[in-house]
């Protein structure tokens, strides 16, 4: 394909380009000759005879092609003209697939039918990995590329890309298999949500958990957070500024809870659940200071799930299971509230102490959580580590087994990394798995500033990595549409030998090709998992006395996260390095 600019530039330089063209071997397989400039255009056509398809690259609509004079978008309205002297036209994606001021999707123009039924192709032009585009495509650039080849009405002839495997693995491997049935839990990871569809709609909220059913996840899950008299229900942080508009209500009730957080915040269990049902949930998503919104259209839609209303909800769907959280029961109980009791309680309500049909997974990072929930033995039992580590010592192991099925990690316990290059892969799956214990790793984001650059901005690049190459028993993603369209693809099996599939990354091809003295320092090992990172006290007994005294705090904007999820510490940090890098590039 001979991409060309402007002829008249290369002429002011003395340099004859069509000269060129003529003098290549007759047997140098140019396939397209494609150019903004119609003079261009009409003179080297009938010189080349027939040897390439000629294609009209047009510009933005409102540019004036120099040689008629018009602009593109003109000369589009009379696309008759341009079959005179030209085999297709390239455009860009808004040509076809218009958005609105908001970066919404807009209907399609009728161009590619009508130049269809004058036999001209049509190549799209202007993708790329990491770039915002439309909030439909909830940052899967697989989701844009099929909206051109893979819809109901018509089907483009090229995509110009910078990033080739990404649309190559959109054509090959994930058009046209909507109505492929996902295979069996056993034979690919569980796709399981993070507070629901949360990259789509705010986390843990009716139509958050409607998107993740929708989009055919696996498990769906909720985080249980107390109010003040007692209500369970779903949230994912019991600091509500983090996901509600709590901030604008219930300033007065900002305080700092060292064993929570470490930040200032205004905590579910110093509302009543008349007060939080006045709140409504707030969208955000982690990389919105970058640009990266998420869906901002819905940001304050959707109504929280109390936790016997979640159980119901996911009864009443064709999910294959759900997942429980539990976090902060200890401190809970010393506030009178018992979180433990309060889930078991709706579980048995809900009769999935007797459920076949569907699989409960219970989770926490308190062993003391877990094990109180050993009176259910159909129960799959989850612990949470949330630092990255580099490994599990055998004792730490031996301890895990005697109160949990799974371990839950983050990315950066599977993946090692050095600069944001990914150098290798650690052996904790392996070592797990050796346990018989099972592996699940995330939460997983769509954003392009999530990804090391070995995953080419690609979220199935990631997913094929954790499912092909490491082969983790369940993949925790706030986008599940997304790995539900890879694992309903038949590249998402290693055994088929295809002609193209979606690769794994391979870590340490890109770092490979760096100058060392480019690279930052190498950051040190991290910890092995002990077995006193993993065994807790016990449960303290409810309390019915008043509640301790929390030390009040105006709120500091400023203030740190928490530093017990380093996985957390090692996205953001990855995230913001890869948006720079793209910045500069």
């Amino acid at each position: 394909c001979f991409l060309l600019q402007f002829d008249g530039f290369y002429r002011d330089h003395n340099l004859d380009i069509e000269d060129y063209l003529l003098k290549l071997p007759k047997d140098y397989p140019i396939a397209y000759i494609s150019s903004p400039d119609i003079s261009f255009l009409k003179s080297i056509g009938g010189k080349l005879k027939g040897r390439a398809k000629l294609i009209l690259r047009c510009l933005a609509d409102n540019v004036t092609e120099t040689s008629v004079k018009k602009s593109y978008g003109e000369i589009l309205k009379d696309l008759k003209s341009v079959k005179a002297f030209a085999s297709g036209i390239m455009v860009p994606r808004n040509y076809v697939w218009p958005v609105n001021n908001n970066l919404y999707l807009l209907p399609p123009t009728s161009l590619v039918k009508d130049a269809h039924a004058l036999g001209l192709e049509v190549h799209v032009g202007s993708f790329a990995n990491d770039i915002l585009t439309s909030y439909n495509y909830s940052y899967d650039p697989a989701a844009e590329y099929l909206q051109f080849i893979n819809n109901p009405d018509f089907t483009v002839d090229g995509l110009m890309t910078d990033f080739p495997p990404t649309a190559s693995g959109a054509v090959a491997c994930l058009a046209h298999n909507e109505a492929n049935a996902l295979a069996s839990n056993g034979e690919r990871p569980l796709i399981i949500t993070h507070n629901g569809a949360s990259g789509v709609y705010a986390g843990c909220t009716d139509l958050a958990y409607q998107q993740a059913v929708k989009d055919g996840a696996d498990i769906i899950d909720c985080s249980v957070r107390m109010s003040k008299d007692g209500v369970a229900f779903c949230l994912g942080s019991a600091d509500l500024i983090a996901s509600t508009t709590a901030a604008t209500t219930f300033m007065t009730k900002v305080v700092t809870i060292s064993e929570i957080q470490n930040k200032s915040g205004i905590f579910s269990f110093d509302l009543s659940w008349s007060e939080i049902q006045t709140l409504k949930p707030e969208l955000t998503g982690p990389f919105a200071q970058a640009g990266l919104k998420r869906n901002p259209a819905a940001k304050n839609a959707g109504k929280f799930f109390t936790l016997p209303e979640f159980l119901h909800f996911a009864k009443s769907s064709n999910v294959s299971g759900i997942l429980i959280e539990i976090e902060d029961a200890p401190y809970l109980a010393t506030r009178g509230l018992g979180l433990v009791d309060a889930v078991s309680g709706a579980l048995v309500n809900a009769s999935y102490d007797k459920e076949s049909k569907q699989q409960v997974f219970i989770e926490s990072d308190d062993s003391s959580v877990l094990s109180a929930f050993k009176k259910f033995p159909s129960f799959k039992r989850v612990l949470t580590v949330g630092t990255i580590i580099s490994d599990a010592s055998k004792p730490s192991v031996d301890e895990i087994k005697e109160f949990a099925h799974v371990v839950m990690v983050t990315r950066g316990s599977l993946v090692k990394v050095n600069g944001f290059f990914l150098t290798g892969f650690t052996n904790l799956v392996e070592n797990l798995h050796a346990a018989n214990l099972s592996v699940h790793v995330g939460p997983l984001k769509n954003e392009f500033t999530n990804f090391g650059f070995d995953y080419f901005a690609d979220p199935m690049v990631e997913i094929a990595t954790y499912s092909a190459a490491l082969v983790v028993d369940g993949i925790v993603t706030e986008f599940p549409a997304t790995a539900t369209t890879y694992f309903r693809s038949p590249c998402s099996d290693p055994t088929k030998n295809l002609t193209y599939t979606i690769m794994a990354a391979a870590p340490g091809a890109l770092v490979s090709m760096v100058p060392p003295g480019a690279l930052p320092p190498a950051l040190p090992p991290a910890p092995l998992l002990e077995p006193a990172d993993v065994i807790d006290p016990p449960l303290p007994p409810v309390s019915v006395s008043s509640p301790p005294e929390a030390a009040p705090k105006v709120a500091d904007s400023s203030s740190s996260p928490p530093s017990s999820s380093a996985g957390s510490s090692f996205l953001v940090a990855t995230g913001i390095a890869a948006f720079l890098y793209s910045g500069c590039h």
